[in-house]
């Protein structure tokens, strides 16, 4: 395993020249759009050689992937300096693959308890299968360790929790997962690779929601899951008897594939990974502003006589401060404020300008949204609070606009 330390940026010049580099046809600079569906061969025995997996960087049918998606794996397979990727077509596509294609009935999954809404109602669906998930504050070691049984097989975190900004022991649980031969799954969403690595704490698979941070426009949706390589799938008793003589490091990528594309047709369109990479140029200029944005806007809200709390693992005050300093880059645009009176939230977005109302993240645009009443409504009251969510919560992910004009709008907001 890697320093856990290193926080060093992904190459700019690699992840803007990543096609070109690559190949592209004609000298084009961008892989082309291919939206063909078939592939077709002039010898029988290559189109033999495409299922069988012998011949390699070859298509049989869109489903699994096409020129256009394998261009922006390889690009995000870099970003994370993994051994492979598997794109889908949304963040929560790449979850559900890994969950349900890795786990088998009577299966243990240790969580930490602040996961995206999403992800906490996808674990209801896998106790309805009889997969097991503990959900845990995973900010202390301990927590994880007293949750594993003989029949735990993974466990999983988010780097920074969303809307509440938690952030799990990284770095222990990674050295507990590798101690008892555990698949640890870590969700780089937030901080995604220009801010931090999971690969530097021992993880074995990492997800990005590329819909997010990495694309950046909130103009296409997508999932990626990387294989850093550091797991050993030899030993992982789920893998299927067909995708035992393959290599043992590309045996998890395998299962993905076949069971989460090709059976369940999580499939990312040519189109959209199109758009996916052509927002990956800009990821580290992108999140170095709204990182430094987020910053100054959780100082000016800590401030305010209005707000009774600020989530931003960037300021002094935060619980994970120092982890956070430790093996991030910067903070990302996730952060989230309580009002001291909860009665006025609602007033105090409707007067907000700038900030959109709506849902999402990782948006070129400032998006604002109170958390109890929409994204976590569903989860109900008990929920919320293990998962620390008060009714006057306020989530926003911070875009591209100066800092100045967004605190000047906060600012008069709560005024």
């Amino acid at each position: 395993m890697s320093d856990a330390k290193d926080k060093a940026a992904p190459s700019t010049s690699d992840t803007v020249h990543g096609d070109r580099r690559l190949g592209v046809e004609h000298g084009a600079i961008h892989k082309p759009i291919h939206t063909s569906v078939q592939y077709g061969y002039e010898r029988v025995e290559d189109l033999i050689g495409v299922f069988q997996g012998t011949l390699k960087n070859s298509f049989s049918y869109a489903r699994q992937g096409t020129p256009t998606t394998a261009a922006l794996e390889a690009k995000i397979t870099q970003l994370e300096q993994g051994v492979g990727s598997i794109c889908f077509a949304s963040g929560m596509a790449a979850l559900g693959a890994i969950f349900l294609t890795l786990l088998r009935e009577g299966d243990h999954v240790v969580s930490s308890q602040f996961v995206f809404g999403n992800t906490n109602s996808l674990f209801g669906t896998l106790n309805d299968l009889g997969i097991e998930v503990s959900k845990v504050d995973a900010g202390a070691v301990e927590r994880v360790r007293a949750e594993l049984r003989p029949n735990t097989r993974m466990v999983f975190v988010e780097t920074i929790a969303n809307p509440g900004t938690q952030i799990p022991d990284l770095e222990a649980i990674g050295a507990l997962c590798r101690e008892r031969g555990l698949l640890y799954v870590v969700d780089n969403t937030i901080t995604s690779p220009a801010l931090f690595r999971p690969k530097t704490v021992g993880a074995g698979l990492v997800i990005n929601s590329l819909t997010k941070t990495i694309a950046g426009h909130g103009a296409a949706l997508g999932g990626a899951v990387t294989d850093t390589g550091l797991f050993d799938w030899a030993g992982y008793p789920n893998i299927s008897p067909s995708y035992r003589g393959i290599d043992a490091r590309q045996q998890g990528l395998q299962q993905l594939r076949k069971k989460g594309l090709r059976d369940m047709g999580a499939t990312l369109s040519p189109e959209q990974a199109h758009r996916i990479s052509l927002g990956a140029e800009t990821l580290g200029l992108r999140v170095a502003q709204t990182s430094a944005t987020a910053l100054s806007l959780a100082r000016f809200l800590q401030g305010h006589a209005a707000v009774a709390a600020i989530h931003y693992p960037m300021l002094e005050s935060h619980p994970q401060h120092a982890l956070a300093v430790r093996l991030f880059k910067a903070g990302s645009w996730l952060l989230a404020f309580e009002l001291r009176d909860s009665a006025n939230v609602l007033t105090v977005l409707n007067r907000l300008q700038l900030p959109i109302k709506a849902t999402g993240l990782g948006d070129n645009r400032t998006l604002i949204i109170p958390v109890a009443p929409t994204i976590y409504w569903e989860a109900g009251p008990a929920v919320r609070a293990q998962m620390g969510i008060a009714d006057g919560l306020v989530r926003v992910s911070v875009g591209l606009e100066s800092a100045d004009e967004l605190i000047e709008d906060f600012a008069r907001a709560l005024s």
